[in-house]
């Protein structure tokens, strides 16, 4: 019964996220044609990582002591790309999903899946998600996929930089952030 529950909360979560961003406006974007992917890579990524990056869960207090819903704050976050159990890129745009890095020892063991984990699922489980979206100059997502864009994947830590709003009145906490850089971590190799 409560794997039936947790399953059914987790559908309404994928549900509301994606209708949040939807309802933020990440479906739009502008003609392929008009895009130059090697351009936008050099201006978009960054070689050296942002310092003072911020949690998720970090940001969301930033963003709620600035004044929750307002206007966008700037703010440099790190994440890790992925979803809660659903798909954290959206087909032929520059937007994705990032969560909590998990932070003890134990997440960084070969064969660690932090979807799978009790604890890393009870830590991330109040832990805000963030959606991350990158805009061209007519304010709508570049319609490149993010996967081509930066050469990133499922599971691929990343520094973003960008302004961000948090809405806690959304049923499931999510950071909305509009990205201006990223800075893409290099994998550790797992004890």
């Amino acid at each position: 019964m409560v794997h039936r529950m947790h399953t059914m909360h987790t559908i309404f979560m994928v549900c509301t996220v994606a209708s949040a961003i939807v309802a933020a406006g990440f479906a739009g974007g502008t003609a392929q044609a008009q895009v130059d992917a090697a351009a936008l890579r050099a201006k978009l990524m960054t070689l050296d990582e942002p310092e003072e990056a911020l949690t998720p869960t970090a940001a969301k207090e930033t963003l709620l002591a600035a004044g929750a819903g307002r206007e966008p704050q700037p703010i440099v976050l790190a994440g890790r790309i992925n979803a809660k159990g659903m798909e954290p890129f959206l087909e032929n745009k520059a937007s994705f999903v990032l969560l909590e890095i998990p932070a003890d020892d134990h997440a960084g063991k070969a064969g660690h899946d932090a979807d799978n984990c009790p604890f890393c699922k009870k830590r991330s489980a109040n832990a805000p998600m963030v959606a991350v979206q990158f805009v061209g100059s007519d304010g709508k997502v570049l319609p490149l996929d993010a996967r081509k864009l930066f050469g990133v994947q499922k599971g691929q830590e990343v520094v973003v930089s960008g302004k961000a709003v948090f809405d806690p009145k959304l049923s499931i906490p999510v950071i909305q952030l509009t990205a201006d850089s990223i800075h893409v971590r290099k994998p550790v190799a797992k004890k």
